[in-house]
């Protein structure tokens, strides 16, 4: 496969991906907004940290107004991580590669564009926002079927499979760690009210509220909810899980052209890791130093598969 194709495939899947993240991340700075807090604006800051645009915000806006972060993660045209950029992106590229995928991939990368692209040109009131999260994550679910369901079991569904597991797991790791960091409340002990509102809105935005509750049956409690975050491997979100399918599918791209890479050493020293690990030693070591560095070596990962394949070229 050219290099192209495979960085357009990548990207494709990585932007459908990052999409759905921006909706479940508005969903839960949206919740939480609603609760009383001394500082207003601190749901929607720890927000945009999350989906690592504070920065790019920041310096285009003053405060933190729910209808002027809600407008920049969802519509903003200059912000790349909107999900109007998302799928505006992950369409162009699905375009580029039309003879790559399906028709039902092709035709529900083409939906959700029309879709919201619609949705991007009305003044969307407060509380139409849950329905419009709802679609979004609905759109790239139906992408996300369509792949499964329709695509040969080649490189390009390899491609495709890395660029999903490599934003999920980037998302999960940066919720957790503002979760713990920036969410916590301070002036209010863990186990709280609050605090057990926030901890079920976050686990929510991964998907993660009911299955927590099978396998935990008790209170939040934050070493569990990391624990389930980061190591268990059934919880289909979580660091361990997204690397399982990563390395599955660089082995995949290995086989198909019987060569392996060091990319496939570094996922695999990663996955490794999170085998090994148990959440007394991460606690010990500082739990955000911990996803620190996995954010930094996840991000390395994805480069290094872009040199080891050559999308550049």
């Amino acid at each position: 496969m050219l290099g192209r194709t495979a960085n357009d495939l990548f990207w494709m899947a990585r932007y459908m991906e990052r999409a759905e993240n921006m909706a479940r991340l508005l969903e839960v700075g949206h919740r939480l907004s609603l609760l009383p807090h001394e500082d207003g604006g601190q749901e929607w800051r720890s927000t945009l940290q999350s989906a690592g645009c504070e920065a790019s915000y920041i310096a285009s806006h003053d405060t933190f107004e729910t209808r002027e972060v809600v407008d920049y993660l969802l519509f903003d045209k200059s912000n790349p991580s909107s999900v109007y950029c998302c799928l505006s992106t992950a369409r162009r590229n699905g375009r580029a590669q039309r003879t790559a995928i399906t028709r039902e991939m092709w035709e529900s990368l083409n939906g959700a564009w029309i879709e919201f692209s619609r949705s991007a040109s009305e003044n969307v009131a407060s509380d139409a926002l849950p329905a419009l999260f709802d679609r979004i994550r609905d759109r790239s679910a139906l992408f996300r079927g369509a792949l499964l369901n329709t695509i040969l079991r080649n490189d390009t569904f390899y491609f495709t499979q890395l660029g999903t597991f490599l934003e999920r797991a980037d998302n999960t790791a940066r919720i957790l760690d503002v979760k713990y960091y920036v969410l916590l409340p301070q002036n209010e002990l863990v186990g709280g009210g609050l605090d057990s509102a926030q901890w079920a809105a976050m686990l929510r935005s991964v998907s993660a509220h009911r299955s927590f509750r099978w396998v935990y049956r008790d209170a939040f409690k934050p070493w569990h909810i990391a624990d389930f975050l980061i190591l268990n491997p059934q919880m289909p979100r979580s660091l361990h899980s997204c690397y399982a399918e990563i390395m599955q599918a660089l082995s995949g791209l290995s086989q198909s052209y019987g060569l392996e890479t060091s990319c496939q050493a570094l996922a695999g020293t990663m996955l490794s890791r999170l085998k090994m690990l148990d959440m007394p030693g991460i606690f010990q070591a500082g739990l955000h130093e911990f996803l620190r560095d996995f954010i930094s070596d996840n991000s390395r990962l994805a480069y290094e598969i872009a040199a080891a394949y050559h999308f550049n070229d």
